[in-house]
C-alpha cells in the first residue's frame, strides 16, 4: 500500500556527489525558484549507479509550486557534455523503489491433516537439470562582473541546462538572483566551499511549456548524469538550503555484486522478520515510520540498510524484478562502453535510508561491505522465525514484516501436524499479499505505539510487545488429539515418518529453486 501524503509547498530534491582525493570537488543541489516562490525540499530519491571509478547518478524529483522560472542547481566536478546527462522514464524509477522498499507477507498455517503426495525422485531429478540457466534570455548584466562563465549550454528533454563556472560564491549568487531565481537564504555559504575548489554549476532549468501539472505537482522526468572519479560521495549539505525540516533521503545503490554502506556516518540494518498483528496490514506506511524512526532513536544519524539483493531475483516478489533494459536505462550502457570486459546481465541493488536535518556537517562517503543476510527463511512449528541481520556469501537481505494465521478449520485426523506455514487454505484465488512501504516522507508519524503492532518483541530497539497482543500461536501437545499415548514405537514411527516427509519436501523445493538465488515456501 502507499502511504497517505501530506499537503507540501513543495516536494523536491536531489543531492549527488563526486569528490577528489585532493579537492572538496562535488555534485549535489538544491532548487531555485523564481518570481518570489518558497520552495522546500521535503524528500530525496537517488539511483546511483557505480563501478570501478564511474559513477552514473539518476535523480527523480516531485515539485509542487509555481511552473514559472525554477530550476535545479547541481554543483559538478568538470563540465558536463550534452551527451552525458539524459531524461529518463519514471517508470524505472518506481520499479526500482518498489523492489527495495520493507515488504510485509502472510503466511497461513496449512491443514494439519494435509498429507502431501509422493515424489517421484527421477523426475526431481530430470526436472532440476534442465533448469535455465537553453534559455537564451540569461537576465541583465555581463557574466564577468558576476565572476561567472557559462561553459555549456544545451536542452535535454524539458531542461534547459547551463553549466557555470563561477571564481567567487557571492558573484554566483548574484548571477542566479539576477537571472530572476530565488535563491534559498543561507545558500551563499553553502555554495563558498564547492566555488574554491573549482566545482562547475550545472542548472538545470525547465521550460514550464514541456511540463504537465497535475494537482499543483509538476510531473518532472528523471535526470540521469554519468561523470568519473576516484571516490564515491554524495554531499547532502547544500539540500538542507531549501529544507523546512527532516529530509528523507533514499539511496539505490546498484553495482556488479557489492553492497554500500556509508563509511563516515553510524550504520543500522532495519530490524527485519518481525512478528506483527493484522492490523499493519491496513497501516504498514505507518508502522515502519514507526519502526524506522526507533532505529534512529537506537543509533542517531543512522544510514539505515532496508535492502541488498541481486537485481534480477526477490522472495518474496512485490513487482517485477529489473531487467537488462532497466539497467541500461540506469547507466549499465556506459559501464559497459567503459568497462569492455564487464557483462551487465544483474547487479547487486543496495537501498540505503537516511533521515537528516541542519545538524549535518558532512556529505556521504561510501564504501563496499561484506554480503549481508535477513528477511528470510519460514516460521518454524511454534511461529518462530530467525530474525536480524547477519553476515552470508552473497547479498539477501530485505525488510520483512510478517502475519500469521493460525489455522482455524476443523482438525479430523488422528495424528495432526501443526505449525506447518505456507499460502492461503484456498489456494487460488487468495494470493500472498506483498505490499510495500513507499512514499515513507509522507507516512504520518507519532500516531502509533510500536509495541501495540508487534506481535513480537524487537530487542535490538528496545521494543517490546504488548502483553495482550501476542500472537495466538496454537501450542503443540504430546497428548491429545487421539493420538497414541506413551513414549513407545508408535510415536517414534510417527516422527520418523514426518522427518522423512519434512527431508523429502526439501529435496523437491530445493530442485526447483533458482541455482543463484534460494527461495521461500511462501511467495
Amino acid at each position: 500500500m502507499r502511504a497517505a501524503r501530506v499537503p507540501l509547498t513543495m516536494l523536491a530534491t536531489l543531492v549527488a556527489s563526486l569528490a577528489t582525493a585532493s579537492t572538496a570537488d562535488a555534485f549535489c543541489g538544491f532548487y531555485v525558484g523564481g518570481a518570489g516562490a518558497e520552495l522546500f525540499n521535503n524528500a530525496t530519491q537517488v539511483v546511483l549507479m557505480r563501478h570501478g571509478t564511474t559513477t552514473v547518478l539518476s535523480m527523480q524529483n516531485n515539485y509542487q509550486g509555481p511552473p514559472a522560472g525554477f530550476a535545479l542547481v547541481i554543483p559538478v566536478p568538470v563540465v558536463v557534455k550534452e551527451d552525458q546527462v539524459k531524461t529518463l522514464p519514471r517508470e524505472v524509477f518506481a520499479k526500482v523503489d518498489q523492489l527495495g522498499a520493507p515488504r510485509l507477507v502472510e503466511y497461513w498455517e496449512q491443514d494439519p491433516c494435509y498429507v502431501e503426495p509422493p515424489y517421484d525422485y527421477d523426475d526431481m531429478v530430470m526436472e532440476s537439470a534442465s533448469m535455465p540457466a537553453p534559455d537564451d534570455d540569461r537576465g541583465g548584466g555581463d557574466e564577468d562582473e558576476y565572476k561567472v562563465t557559462i561553459e555549456a549550454q544545451f536542452s535535454v528533454g524539458e531542461y534547459d541546462i547551463v553549466v557555470l563556472s563561477a571564481k567567487e560564491s557571492t558573484g554566483l549568487d548574484r548571477w542566479l538572483r539576477d537571472n530572476k531565481y530565488q535563491i534559498p537564504a543561507g545558500a551563499e555559504p553553502l555554495l563558498r566551499p564547492y566555488v574554491e575548489s573549482g566545482t562547475k554549476f550545472f542548472v538545470a532549468k525547465v521550460d514550464p511549456k514541456k511540463v504537465t501539472f497535475a494537482g499543483g505537482m509538476a510531473t518532472l522526468s528523471p535526470l540521469r548524469v554519468s561523470y568519473d572519479s576516484p571516490d564515491f560521495v554524495l554531499p547532502i549539505r547544500l539540500g538542507l538550503a531549501n529544507s523546512s525540516g527532516a529530509q528523507d533521503l533514499i539511496i539505490n545503490v546498484l553495482a556488479p555484486d557489492t553492497r554500500y554502506e556509508v563509511a563516515n556516518r553510524p550504520s543500522a540494518t532495519i530490524p527485519t522478520n518481525l512478528l506483527v498483528r493484522d492490523e499493519v496490514r491496513g497501516r504498514f506506511g505507518e508502522f515502519y515510520a514507526a519502526l524506522f524512526d526507533h532505529v534512529l532513536e537506537k543509533v542517531p544519524n543512522a544510514v539505515v540498510t532496508e535492502y541488498a539483493w541481486d537485481s534480477s531475483t526477490c522472495d518474496p516478489c512485490p513487482g517485477p524484478t529489473l531487467d537488462q533494459n532497466d539497467l541500461a536505462t540506469l547507466g549499465a550502457d556506459v559501464l559497459a562502453a567503459t568497462y569492455k570486459d564487464l557483462a551487465v546481465w544483474s547487479m547487486t541493488l543496495t537501498r540505503l535510508h537516511a533521515r537528516y536535518g541542519a545538524e549535518v556537517a558532512d556529505d556521504l562517503v561510501f564504501r563496499a561491505v561484506e554480503p549481508l543476510e535477513g528477511g528470510r527463511g519460514t516460521p518454524d512449528a511454534e511461529g518462530k522465525i530467525a530474525s536480524g541481520a547477519r553476515a552470508f556469501s552473497v547479498n539477501n537481505f530485505q525488510g520483512r514484516y510478517i502475519i500469521l494465521h493460525p489455522w482455524t478449520g476443523a482438525i479430523a485426523c488422528e495424528r495432526p501436524v501443526r505449525g506447518r506455514w505456507g499460502g492461503p487454505p484456498d489456494g487460488g484465488g487468495n494470493q500472498i499479499a506483498t505490499p510495500t512501504a513507499n512514499d515513507l516522507a509522507f507516512a504520518p508519524r507519532g500516531k502509533v505505539e510500536l509495541g501495540g503492532l508487534v506481535a513480537s518483541d524487537v530487542p535490538e530497539i528496545g521494543v517490546l510487545a504488548s502483553g495482550d497482543n501476542k500472537l495466538p500461536l496454537p501450542v503443540r501437545r504430546r497428548e491429545g488429539c487421539g493420538c497414541t499415548g506413551g513414549g513407545g514405537g508408535a510415536a517414534s514411527s510417527a516422527a520418523l515418518a514426518l522427518l522423512l516427509a519434512t527431508i523429502a519436501q526439501a529435496l523437491h523445493r530445493a530442485s526447483r529453486r533458482h541455482p543463484r538465488q534460494p527461495r521461500d515456501r511462501a511467495r
